[in-house]
């Protein structure tokens, strides 16, 4: 069983990733903790990066094999990744919504208590983080579809959709949980 975890910036995809994984008792792989090594590693914000994968491909394309890769040594994960629904057609894909004031309110929270690897720009208020998560959100959207064709906002791209706006990261575990196909429960 592979489960790909996707959605908007601030839903909880990572957190969400690791608890099902061990609930699951799976190994857990994170596209967003790869970036955000990869930009560290640049110098560079996971913003600065955005801009520069959208003028230079190769950055994407190295990224992204990773996945493929991935699902040729293991056939038992979960991956929170955004375009992990693309790459990785076979899973039980899964995307995590957020309202944008309470997903920015998540970044911007972990951002000022560092637990984001000092990789993303830091907002000043709420207001810069609803704007800084929105443009990176959108870049990234974009170029994806240049690339690939494929909208990781398309919600017809997932078995299962689940709001993480008023609920607590037990129940959206549970949600998940819940609605795997009865072979991988």
């Amino acid at each position: 069983m592979i489960i790909t975890l996707s959605g908007v910036a601030g839903s909880g995809k990572s957190t969400v990733a690791k608890l099902v994984a061990q609930k699951l008792g799976l190994k857990h792989f994170s596209m967003g903790d790869l970036q955000r090594q990869y930009a560290i590693k640049k110098g560079l914000t996971i913003e600065e990066l955005g801009k520069l994968e959208a003028t230079d491909p190769t950055i994407d394309q190295e990224v992204d094999a990773t996945q493929t890769e991935l699902v040729k040594k293991e056939d038992n994960f979960v991956i929170d990744s955004w375009l992990g629904f693309h790459f990785i057609p076979q899973s039980f894909k899964v995307f995590l919504d957020c309202e944008d004031e309470v997903a920015a309110g998540r970044i911007y929270g972990d951002t000022v208590s560092n637990k984001r690897n000092n990789s993303e720009k830091r907002a000043e208020s709420l207001e810069e983080a609803i704007k800084i998560r929105r443009f990176r959100q959108e870049t990234n959207r974009d170029r994806w579809y240049r690339f690939y064709q494929a909208d990781f906002l398309d919600k017809n791209n997932y078995n299962l959709v689940v709001d993480t706006s008023h609920i607590n990261i037990d129940q959206v575990v549970e949600k998940i949980l819940n609605n795997l196909p009865q072979k991988a429960q």
